[in-house]
């Protein structure tokens, strides 16, 4: 990123702890994001959206059922994300606004690449094939793509309200349009 992009973030941050949650830490938020992105995924990967109902926000999960149910086999295994596979996390956008009703939220973009090895057709414009790794002799090739995947949390900060952090955006490039 810019120096000015992560000049902002760290700005950002900031404010929240300021203003927001004295606790909050984005090494904590990290950590507590990579696990969601890896449950959430396997969740979308099984079909399982009945189970996402807490942590992604309904409208977002009114889209995804629309879209898993198209999907080939192939894409919905790759959208599935090991915690001991994703290689690199970076936050993008963080947000700080308020609705009309005076409600305070903040929003942290997370930008995830990971390793997955589901059997995607070679021409799967966007992604790079990373590795090949030989188990035992040339004719064992596994074949291991490197996906990403982008997704916003959302936590409202207005008093009284629940403080769990909700997917408000998820997106697969390439594999879940």
């Amino acid at each position: 990123t810019s120096p000015f992009a992560w000049l902002r973030t760290r700005f950002y941050y900031l404010l929240i702890r300021l203003y927001f949650d004295q606790e909050f830490s984005i090494e904590e938020f990290t950590r507590g994001a990579k696990q969601a992105f890896s449950v959430v995924s396997k969740l979308l990967s099984q079909r399982k959206l009945d189970l996402l109902e807490e942590l992604v926000s309904a409208e977002v999960l009114q889209v995804l059922k629309e879209k898993i149910s198209l999907l080939p086999d192939s894409h919905r295994d790759a959208l599935a994300a090991d915690i001991d596979a994703i290689m690199y996390t970076t936050e993008g956008d963080v947000r700080i606004y308020y609705d009309d009703d005076g409600r305070k939220f903040v929003s942290i973009l997370m930008c995830f690449w990971y390793l997955n090895g589901a059997n995607l057709p070679d021409e799967v414009p966007g992604e790079a094939k990373v590795f090949q790794i030989v188990f035992g002799d040339e004719n064992a090739k596994e074949k291991k793509h490197l996906l990403t995947a982008n997704y916003e949390f959302q936590r409202e900060f207005t008093e009284g309200a629940k403080p769990d952090w909700t997917i408000t955006r998820i997106e697969h490039p390439r594999l879940l349009e």
